[in-house]
């Protein structure tokens, strides 16, 4: 079995493209991991989300643990053989998930007690637990648990916060254990206070870590906020490890990101817009509701390549929307994925030719 590494492949300033070698594949990066929350990405088949360039998927730890269990998904081959994916999957924590049940769960040193949200009956997720979970999931990256106050919070509040997932990051990477060709990553807290970012991220060194991800952000603080928390945070991550930003998001954000060195993102937005009737192009959003789009015969975007735009025009996509067919849903997410994955196509190569600031000016807010 290969083994979990990273190869830097060229920089552009602090803009990086490179190459995570893993046993079930490659993943080209930066990169954008489509959410398959529960076993699926919304609207798509797994041969569709291949053919629009994503070499990763992301599921959610907390959703497939309620439903269908992660036993069941181990004694049925595990999750990529579960939902037909065989490239890579990294799992998140679910911690975010049952931090947002802010009126179902109880946090304690040992863990998080809560109540499912599909059928209220209580659950108990531990350091331990998280990455047993994730163990028998079978994803190839797994994520720590971590506490993620919401924002803004006092400092104090973060201070505690923090300390409390250090000490569960200390945790979930003993539970981790080996696990040859998988890999596990530690997630930097802190809130806004740049001191606290860095401290979280030299101690999360300490432990060692395969890889390492900036939580807490992409929660609804402004923009300038999230890239000052990134100017403060990468530096003092190790620059021959993937680096990851949970959660981001608009295309500004990560092409801002991605200047600043992050390698790594995932976000609901294309799909879940996708759904809502809502277009992805490189000339901005559009929302395929508008009646402008009524009698437009003309594609989404001309040099796109995805099915939406190759076989239909924005006034068949407007009829569907406004109809509330299925498919509108499927071709629109089709094309958002198909748009983010030719954004980091994009990246990777003004990164590598050094003309990555050209890039940039074109996603200015």
């Amino acid at each position: 079995m290969s083994e979990f590494r990273f190869e830097l492949l060229a920089t552009d300033g602090a803009a990086r493209t490179g190459v995570i070698h893993t046993p079930r594949g490659d993943i080209r990066t930066p990169a954008f991991m489509p959410v398959g929350t529960a076993g699926t990405v919304k609207a798509m088949l797994p041969q569709s989300v291949c053919q629009t360039g994503a070499d990763i998927l992301l599921g959610n730890t907390y959703h497939l643990m309620l439903r269908p269990g992660a036993e069941r998904v181990a004694a049925l081959g595990g999750l990529h053989k579960f939902m037909d994916w065989h490239r890579p999957i990294l799992t998140d924590s679910g911690g975010f998930q049952v931090m947002s049940l802010s009126g179902l769960r109880k946090i304690s040193e040992e863990g998080v007690r809560f109540q499912s949200h599909i059928d209220g009956h209580a659950e108990f997720l531990s350091p331990e637990r998280v990455m047993e979970i994730q163990r028998l999931l079978g994803s190839d990256i797994q994520m720590v648990l971590d506490e993620c106050p919401a924002l803004p919070a006092e400092r104090a509040v973060i201070e505690t916060s923090l300390a409390l997932s250090m000490r569960w990051a200390r945790r979930s990477r003993r539970a981790f254990g080996e696990q040859p060709g998988r890999a596990c990553f530690g997630i930097v807290q802190g809130g806004t206070y740049s001191d606290l970012r860095i401290r979280s991220a030299e101690m999360l060194q300490e432990i060692g870590f395969d890889g390492y991800a900036i939580g807490g952000l992409a929660v609804g603080e402004p923009q300038a906020a999230m890239f000052e928390t990134l100017d403060a945070t990468v530096a003092h991550l190790p620059a021959d490890q993937p680096r990851y930003l949970m959660g981001a998001g608009k295309p500004s954000d990560i092409v801002g990101a991605v200047l600043r060195g992050i390698d790594m993102f995932d976000c609901v937005l294309p799909t879940r817009s996708g759904r809502n009737g809502q277009a992805f192009t490189w000339s901005g959003v559009l929302n395929l509701r508008n009646a402008c789009h009524a009698d437009d015969a003309a594609p989404l975007d001309s040099a796109c390549v995805c099915p939406a735009c190759r076989q239909f025009s924005r006034a068949y996509l407007h009829h569907t929307v406004k109809a509330n067919e299925i498919i509108a849903s499927m071709l629109l997410t089709w094309h958002n994925l198909t748009f983010y994955q030719d954004l980091m196509a994009t990246l990777r190569d003004h990164i590598a030719t050094g003309s990555v600031a050209s890039l940039s000016a074109r996603f200015q807010q």
